[in-house]
């Protein structure tokens, strides 16, 4: 027969509850920052959010005086910074992603070869190195020997700083499927090449595309590489051999000129709202993946 103390089961539910209790608070503590961060860039930036701020270029200085004197919104927009963050971007893809890829498949296949162990730490290392850091790298590499800032200049930047979560990304993603899917795809004499490209990748692209579109989201928002690499441009441009300017980039002129100041919360809205958009959709395409 066994004897149950009712004085130690009410204090065994008494912990439950409060620890039950202190998950919730410290929980919803987490959510707090990002809330009050994004409530406070709505509330402060949705104001100069209209047509000419996806059409028309920074104003300058002195129509940010006149408007701000006769209480009228500041005219113009960011459409050079909206271009300059699409064309850095979209180039810095197609330099990362090959890259990327083939560098996790590498690792799925070679994980313990002493190339891979190079390959691994170079990966974290990059990781955890400042944006700052890899800006003045890129700028010894690619704006010296070019001898001047450029696009191609950022998107180097900006592709060093993608690199090792799609490499990690690939890595993991590959690590889950089945080993039985790759010696079928031998058996039936596909090539290694084909049953890599044909079978592998498309198996795991969830996994893939989810880290690519996360790296994107992550190098969005960068600003320390780009001012010693793009340095900004006062005007839309689409040559990848010229200075050029990026959302990220605007804000930052934006604060350093009081006139200004109003156009540094919607430009941060507008950043806020593709990266979120980009991060949503990755954890969505994960989901389903599972």
């Amino acid at each position: 027969m066994i004897l149950i103390n009712r004085s130690s089961v009410a204090y065994r539910k008494f912990k439950d509850r409060l620890f039950y209790f202190m998950v919730v608070i410290l929980s919803l503590l987490v959510t707090v920052p990002l809330v009050a961060i994004i409530a406070e860039v709505v509330v402060k930036g949705y104001k100069q959010i209209n047509f000419s701020f996806f059409t028309e270029v920074a104003p300058t200085t002195l129509d940010a005086m006149m408007a701000k004197e006769s209480g009228a919104i500041i005219s113009g927009g960011i459409v050079n910074g909206i271009t300059g963050t699409l064309l850095m971007v979209a180039a810095a893809s197609i330099i990362a992603i090959p890259i990327g890829i083939m560098g996790g498949v590498y690792l799925y296949e070679k994980p313990k070869g002493f190339l891979s162990s190079i390959v691994r730490f170079s990966t974290e290392l990059i990781q955890g190195t400042p944006s700052i850091i890899i800006g003045v790298i890129v700028y010894a590499w690619v704006v010296v020997p070019l001898g001047s800032y450029s696009a191609i200049a950022g998107s180097v930047a900006l592709a060093i700083m993608m690199l090792p979560l799609i490499v990690r990304s690939t890595e993991e993603t590959m690590k889950m499927l089945p080993g039985t899917l790759k010696e079928a795809a031998l058996a039936l004499g596909g090539s290694y090449s084909s049953v890599v490209i044909r079978v592998l990748l498309p198996s795991s692209f969830h996994g893939v595309f989810t880290g690519i579109l996360l790296s994107v989201s992550r190098v969005m928002g960068e600003t320390a590489p780009l001012m010693l690499t793009a340095l900004g441009s006062s005007v839309v441009n689409w040559n990848l051999e010229n200075p050029t300017s990026s959302a990220s980039l605007l804000i930052w002129e934006f604060y350093n000129d009081p006139n200004l100041a109003d156009l540094v919360w919607s430009t941060s809205l507008f950043l806020l709202m593709i990266i979120l958009v980009l991060n949503i959709t990755a954890k969505y395409i994960a989901n389903r993946a599972n």
